[in-house]
């Protein structure tokens, strides 16, 4: 069973050796409506929290020249916001540790300033002109404005359980953490992005919402997830339905894996799970990602005991970013991290008896968050 909430496992964890090495993010996705045009937008907002205990007067930027000189480690509260699509934009707001108030228990809250975000609600606002990001580069986005106030109702998860159940125990065992606790989440709301007002439906938010906490990144770093699907046999749409496939080569103990991904469908109230960690159900997966000229593209085959999940999604390059992060220990590691949220594509589902395949469904996903980044690692 993937499809479990466990708000405890969304809660702030950076205690113990992550909070001195360690970074933990929410991250949220979903699509809008221009109010005036009609038009879709896909947007993120990301509240990221990395070496709580090194926190100073102000925010610390390990890009710095001088701190990286000096050894001096990042520490902050940086609120990520942005779109997808044409007008593409990252924005960076950034705290001093000691100026945000961070919820260690359950249910999690993080706020500093006017922005604040929970398991049901997010608000806030972010504003860097073009003469602020030319003059900062180690805040490593973009010029523009965006405010929100937006509720969230996360209706399936992806409770990724092993390796995350007891995170402070294991805090050194794995460098990257997950988990989805609104695989499919609908939002309601407002945003204004550069002066433009968009509204946010439930049934039009397409939503997503995971967070990610450890001391480090994987490479290659692998994403794919929608509840935005409609089933090619029948023509009808899956309302209770969403997929997620994440991961890349994922370490223990600083020890690298073998390429691996962690993947799930939640097909109309049925699960399929591929979980690698899972070793009962003798998970094998391939993948692949292809830059091309004017697109990328990612194929995934998964395989169980008892099914197969195969995924092809494309995304157009110029609707996508490079999105920006600073590791704990003060190193910028992806710099082509390539990050989409109106990419498009087909899974199909098979059920396994006897070695035969027998086709589920054949599915077509929209509004689909994607990833992927690679970065040589000098420690190998």
């Amino acid at each position: 069973m993937f499809n479990v909430h466990d708000i405890k496992r969304n809660a702030f964890m950076l205690k113990g050796p992550l909070a001195h090495r360690g970074y933990d993010w929410w991250w949220h996705s979903f699509t809008a409506r221009n109010e005036k045009t009609g038009e879709e937008k896909p947007f993120f907002i990301e509240f990221f929290v990395i070496n709580p205990a090194l926190a100073a007067d102000a925010p610390t930027f390990g890009q710095l020249p001088e701190n990286r000189e000096n050894g001096i480690l990042p520490s902050y509260l940086m609120v990520k916001a942005g779109c997808w699509g044409e007008g593409k934009c990252q924005l960076h707001r950034f705290f001093s540790l000691k100026d945000a108030r961070i919820s260690h228990g359950v249910p999690y809250e993080v706020e500093a300033g006017d922005c604040y975000a929970s398991e049901t609600i997010l608000k806030g606002s972010v504003s860097i002109t073009e003469d602020e990001a030319k003059a900062h580069p180690e805040w490593m986005c973009d010029a523009g404005s965006m405010s929100w106030e937006l509720s969230l109702d996360k209706q399936i998860a992806f409770n990724v359980g092993y390796g995350a159940s007891k995170p402070l125990r294991d805090a050194e065992a794995f460098a990257m953490y997950w988990h989805a606790e609104g695989m499919k989440t609908l939002y309601e709301g407002r945003v204004t992005l550069n002066g433009e007002s968009y509204a946010v439906t439930k049934e039009g938010s397409f939503g997503y919402a995971d967070k990610n906490w450890g001391r480090d990144f994987t490479s290659p770093w692998v994403w794919l997830a929608s509840s935005s699907l409609t089933s090619r046999l029948t023509g009808k749409r899956l309302e209770n339905s969403a997929f997620d496939i994440g991961g890349g080569r994922p370490k223990i103990y600083f020890v690298p894996l073998d390429r691996r991904l962690l993947g799930v469908f939640f097909y109309e109230g049925r699960e399929y799970d591929f979980n690698f960690s899972h070793v009962w159900l003798n998970v094998k997966t391939e993948f692949s990602f292809e830059e091309r000229e004017e697109e990328v593209v990612w194929r995934v085959r998964q395989e169980n005991r008892h099914a197969v999940m195969e995924t092809e999604v494309t995304c157009k390059k110029k609707d996508m970013l490079f999105v920006n992060y600073e590791a704990p220990d003060g190193s910028k590691r992806h710099n082509r991290l390539y990050n989409g949220g109106n990419g498009t594509g087909v899974v199909k589902l098979y059920d396994k008896s006897d070695g035969e395949l027998r086709l589920v469904d054949e599915i077509e996903a929209d509004h689909i968050g994607c990833e992927y980044g690679e970065y040589s690692d000098p420690e190998e």
